[in-house]
């Protein structure tokens, strides 16, 4: 449930911008939640032909959150797999990589910054003074230096956060997620998600939680957590026998390609404060009326935070961090065929029922990567 404000704080933070690929708008709105825990990137220029977006959904704090908005799409940069196109085995590495950049001394400190724990006059925590010791144990072409220090046996938060990320290079788009933030496209008017919700009640999600000594109680993972992939959540990836893919808990994300096509309209990236309010077809259908008479997207944004946004917290239902952002194509490239349309290359597909009785249609992998026709 969490801490709620006796009255909901409604300051949006929001955003525009545009290249010649894409224009976005995005917004953000702490809510009836008495603290801010999600947080966002948008860098359409992330080098001369790719663009990356991504939403964050932290719990237990913010500050993982903040160090995967901050580091992430960076360790997207650096892996050598984008240098040769693999936008996907680069992501996917990125996921990892925070786990194990917030780990040690540098973590502890970094994350320490981030929750804004460092006495900003003198530089220090807690009376204790850093120092870098560069090189041993990195890649080099790293830049996280190892640092000495009485944290150097940081395991790392125990606090964590979703992440659900887009990444678009000419008519590529890879999505990479893990936890219950979604992205979902619209092709045509028809809302396509792209990522799966990782909860505990899922299969395959269920079978490795078991697997590495974890339970289920009431939907969570051990009784505590509501969702079964994430970043951080140090305390359910402590079984050393099993790789960081199988933990109790993992930062896995699945990874989707899609070609994109002519037919689609605009993406949508958003923690899960929307899901549970609006439907993906729900907030599609939304957005395509808004944007008859609004070109603003940021504006579309607020707009969708302020109808999700609850009168009370009798339910808990509107009441979370909300974060959404809107990623509009401008149209250069060729229209689906009917055989695109009609095929999914994907390894399981989703319907899902919408309250009027249509259906979204979901693309989305399972533990792994996936080339999808929509």
């Amino acid at each position: 449930m969490g801490i709620y404000l006796s009255t909901p704080k409604t300051e949006k933070f929001s955003e525009d911008g545009e290249n010649d690929r894409v224009r976005y708008g995005l917004s953000s709105m702490q809510g009836w939640r008495a603290a801010m825990e999600d947080a966002h990137a948008a860098y359409p220029d992330l080098d001369e032909s790719t663009s990356f977006f991504g939403v964050y959904d932290g719990h237990g704090g913010k500050v993982v959150a903040k160090f995967c908005a901050k580091y992430l799409h960076q360790q997207v940069l650096k892996h050598e797999a984008y240098a040769t196109g693999d936008i996907g085995a680069s992501v996917h590495r990125a996921f990892f990589r925070m786990d194990e950049m917030m780990r040690g001394q540098r973590g502890w400190r970094e994350l320490a910054i981030l929750g804004d724990k460092i006495d900003k006059f003198t530089g220090m925590i807690e009376g204790l003074i850093w120092s870098p010791k560069g090189g041993e144990g990195i890649d080099q072409d790293d830049d996280w230096a190892i640092e000495e220090g009485p944290h150097s046996d940081f395991s790392g938060p125990t606090s964590g956060s979703t992440a659900c990320v887009a990444i678009l290079r000419n008519n590529q788009l890879v999505v990479a997620n893990a936890g219950d933030s979604r992205c979902v496209i619209s092709r045509k008017g028809q809302a396509y998600n792209l990522s799966r919700d990782h909860k505990p009640d899922l299969e395959a999600e269920k079978e490795r939680i078991l697997k590495a000594g974890g339970f289920i109680h009431a939907g969570r993972v051990n009784g505590s957590l509501n969702l079964s992939r994430a970043i951080g959540d140090m305390e359910f990836k402590q079984n050393k026998l099993l790789p960081a893919e199988k933990q109790t808990v993992s930062a896995n994300p699945d990874i989707n390609t899609v070609e994109l096509c002519d037919d689609d309209d605009f993406l949508v990236l958003a923690c899960d404060g929307i899901w549970d309010c609006m439907s993906s077809q729900m907030l599609v259908d939304f957005i395509h009326e808004q944007l008859r008479s609004e070109t603003k997207l940021s504006v579309i944004c607020e707009r969708v935070l302020d109808r999700c946004l609850a009168p009370s917290t009798a339910t808990g239902e509107g009441c979370d961090n909300m974060t959404m952002i809107l990623v509009q194509f401008k149209k250069s490239i060729k229209s689906a065929s009917p055989e695109e349309l009609q095929s999914s290359h994907s390894k399981s597909v989703d319907t899902e029922s919408t309250p009027e009785g249509g259906q979204e249609k979901a693309v989305a992998a399972v533990g792994g990567a996936t080339k999808s026709s929509i």
